[in-house]
């Protein structure tokens, strides 16, 4: 549950309550009310603006109108305090057995807390990674991996049908280049000095084990076939061979998709037409593909502008800064023509929204594909594109440049065996992904408040201490303060306890707006802060044997803490596991 969604509600009922004359209420927009935590908890639980949104259609002013909804709303029986603040703003203090209750959800719920919270479910597809295979990931791919998967977690727990999609970029030139490299490779293993690597073809190891394959198979007799036959075997061996190392290498930082779409399903022939062909025809029915003539853009003209009438998509019309090509000069299909008919496939497959995580290199793809969107499903499909920049790897505030084993790059499999895969997918999350993010391999390692990842997984860890504890030192079982029935949460009344529990009421708010902004961010930054106030808690018990978790002479005011300790040992698991990070029993 919401709380501050249920709160929007009852300050609507309030407003609507006030005796005001000549008003109609189903003229009156509440759309920009909202109730959320206020930037000093010194000031309340909750804080609304209503008043100000409200002054100017009811034609009150601001500071009245907030007195009469705190009249309104102290006859709430959870409301302890509403005040007036700044120049219109309701500030609300409930009582200590809201938060109680609250916990009590918390608790019935588990690890399922704030799951499935949207009352209108969609089928939303979400494409992310999608590298072409022509070889290892590096870690250029990697904090787009963990971003889209998150973010198809998130979307998944609270309660939508989601599809992690990645799309195989198997056909156009950069896979005769791979294949050509591999043919390369193929007469190195039959024992030719081929020399250097001719610029222009991939010159990585990893190619190496495809053609020894392809050596011992077809041996010197494949050099007999033409070079198309060879081009064929040569590409479709390396995309298998390539796609099974991205798989491998994606699977160490645990990310693994529903479906892995080949965009060479899109150029194959069925009978006289390809599936390009057939939904490019559909849109030229509707008017949406035509042929003519573009003006030269200004400035710098790009590779795909050509000087003669083309076929073209209105995607002008839909957003877009100029109308795309889907065909080039010598009658094949440009890139643009398989996004196209890629989306259609999609959008044909029933998905209601698609999230598309890109490098932050194609910021220049998101208004096309908005007007895609927008075109090819006459406005019923969502779309939304996250952009992830640069990541920066560090050590020890030193730039790291080179990989071990390629020479050139750091690969995605050197940075997860080095760190591990919890630090690379907690930090890769430690920022917003349009922002340029700093790995340092020494930090995200360090036992200290300074390594988010750490500070969040000791949290988790401390609950399972404190539950060990109470085993040791009293007759108590997790079953005693699991027990509802008996728990007398009223005991909880130190204000560091009715935080924490505030804090953790505040999830299915953060989950909700993580998934409405498609920012999971949010996320890690609220585990910090979820962690970081129980830490405090804790190290309040080291200051007051008072306020310990654990008092063996007073079992009731123990069975209430222990339930509050597992409160968050919920929400802890709840935020990590849609991060895809372990929550560990213990820390070493």
């Amino acid at each position: 549950m919401n709380v501050f969604q249920v709160f929007t509600h009852k300050v609507a009922a309030a407003a609507k309550a006030l005796p005001l004359d000549a008003v109609d209420w189903n003229e009156v927009n509440f759309a920009r009310v909202v109730v959320e935590p206020p930037n000093d908890p010194a000031h309340g639980d909750m804080a609304t603006n209503a008043a100000m949104v409200l002054a100017k259609p009811l034609g009150r002013k601001p500071r009245d109108l907030a007195a009469g909804l705190c009249e309104q709303l102290t006859q709430d029986p959870l409301i302890e305090e509403a005040n007036v603040a700044g120049p219109g703003f309701v500030n609300l203090r409930l009582k200590p057995s809201f938060w109680t209750d609250q916990l009590v959800e918390i608790l019935k719920a588990g690890e399922r807390y704030g799951a499935d919270i949207v009352p209108d479910p969609r089928k939303i597809n979400v494409e992310y990674v999608s590298a072409n295979p022509t070889g290892p990931m590096h870690v250029g791919h990697c904090r787009g991996a963990v971003v889209g998967d998150t973010l198809a977690n998130l979307l998944s727990f609270v309660g939508h049908d989601v599809t992690k999609e990645y799309y195989t970029n198997d056909a156009g030139v950069q896979i005769d280049v791979l294949a050509r490299s591999v043919i390369l490779r193929m007469k190195e293993a039959l024992g030719e000095d081929i020399g250097p690597i001719p610029e222009g073809l991939y010159p990585g190891d990893y190619l190496i084990p495809v053609a020894k394959a392809l050596a011992e198979e077809f041996g010197a007799a494949f050099f007999e076939k033409s070079n198309d036959e060879q081009l064929s075997v040569a590409r479709d061996r390396a995309i298998l061979a390539m796609m099974e190392l991205i798989r491998g290498d994606l699977a160490v930082l645990n990310v693994r998709h529903d479906l892995f779409f080949s965009e060479r399903s899109l150029h194959q022939m069925d009978g006289n037409q390809s599936r390009i062909d057939a939904i490019l025809a559909d849109l030229e029915k509707r008017d949406l593909v035509y042929v003519g003539q573009l003006p030269p853009p200004k400035g710098q003209l790009p590779e795909d502008w050509e000087d003669r009438p083309q076929t073209l998509m209105r995607t002008s019309d839909f957003g877009d800064d100029i109308d795309r090509p889907l065909k080039k000069s010598d009658g094949e299909y440009t890139y643009f023509a398989a996004d196209v008919a890629y989306f259609e496939d999609k959008f044909q497959r029933g998905f209601d929204e698609m999230c598309f995580v890109l490098g932050a290199d194609h910021a220049g793809y998101v208004k096309r594909l908005k007007a895609v969107a927008a075109a090819v499903s006459d406005g019923k499909a969502d779309l939304t594109v996250l952009l992830c920049q640069l990541v920066k790897l560090m050590r020890d505030d030193q730039p790291v440049k080179m990989g071990k084993r390629t020479g050139e790059f750091v690969t995605l499999r050197e940075v997860v065996e080095e760190v591990g895969v919890d630090a690379v997918r907690f930090m890769m999350l430690y920022r917003k992904s349009d922002a340029p993010l700093d790995f340092d391999f020494a930090k995200v390692t360090e036992q200290s408040k300074d390594n988010p990842v750490f500070y969040v997984q000791y949290a988790h860890a401390r609950t399972h201490s404190v539950f060990n504890m109470a085993e040791e030192r009293t007759s108590l079982t997790k079953e005693d303060w699991l027990n509802l029935d008996s728990l007398d949460l009223s005991r909880l009344n130190h204000d560091a306890e009715l935080e924490i529990i505030r804090k953790m009421a505040v999830f299915p708010r953060l989950l909700s707006q993580a998934m409405e902004t498609k920012e999971p961010h949010r996320l890690a930054f609220y585990l910090y802060d979820l962690a970081s106030d129980f830490h405090a808690i804790w190290n309040l018990g080291k200051e007051n044997e008072g306020l310990r978790f654990i008092i063996p002479q007073d079992l009731a005011v123990t069975k209430a803490r222990l339930a509050l300790v597992h409160g968050v040992n919920y929400v802890l698991r709840a935020g990590l596991g849609i991060m895809g990070v372990s929550a560990p029993l213990e820390m070493r």
